[in-house]
């Protein structure tokens, strides 16, 4: 089994991607951001660390459960406190991957099992994936669809690039580039392209 992390800047067309692979045999996607969510559920260890750190903090509703909305405005307005987050789930994050990956190559029953993740390289997956494939779009298409589809201002979209890594830190890391500036068939291709030489390495 070949395990895959798939990364790329915000609106390059990451969730096009991840579902046409959903759809192939032998196949499992996992995303860092539902593994993180569900790791905020109450009940979890994640979840008890966040509680105990942020008891001061308006964040959480009535029943317990975090109020996702009020948190992001608290770690979005305070740096320190955004550190401190990450610091409690990306190793949780970490810990659940390395567990799934053990456990399907135990199982053997899948050929490829591929982790989306944001921060795929600040995080070094790079340590523990087979490899990296980078879905690179061109800016000036990634601002279109992120102005069309989530109604963010120009600056907004431009302070999300500049929060990100730029296309030469993501080609360096990565083994595979999908080039997704095209038709999504053209995209297919490629993606139908790289499972094949797995196939046959």
């Amino acid at each position: 089994m070949k395990f895959i992390g798939i990364t790329g800047g915000v609106g390059a067309g990451k969730s096009a991607v991840l579902a046409y692979l959903k759809e192939r045999d032998g196949v499992r996607v996992m995303l860092a951001d539902e593994i993180a969510h569900d790791l905020m559920n109450p009940g979890t260890s994640c979840y008890e660390e966040i509680k105990k750190q942020f008891a001061g903090e308006d964040v959480f509703c009535e029943d317990g459960r975090l109020d996702r909305g009020k948190l992001a405005a608290v770690i979005f307005s305070d740096g320190e406190k955004r550190i401190r987050l990450n610091g409690i789930v990306h190793p949780a994050v970490r810990e659940y991957v390395v567990d799934a990956v053990r456990e399907e190559r135990q199982k053997g029953s899948l050929k490829v099992l591929f982790l989306e993740a944001a921060l795929l390289i600040e995080e070094h997956y790079d340590e523990i994936c087979d490899e990296i494939w980078y879905i690179y779009t061109r800016e000036e298409i990634r601002e279109r669809r992120l102005m069309a589809s989530r109604g963010y201002s120009r600056e907004k979209v431009h302070q999300i690039f500049a929060s990100q890594l730029g296309e030469e830190d993501y080609r360096r890391h990565c083994r595979v580039v999908i080039d997704n500036n095209g038709t999504a068939e053209e995209t297919f291709s490629q993606l139908e392209r790289e499972l094949k030489n797995m196939e046959s390495e």
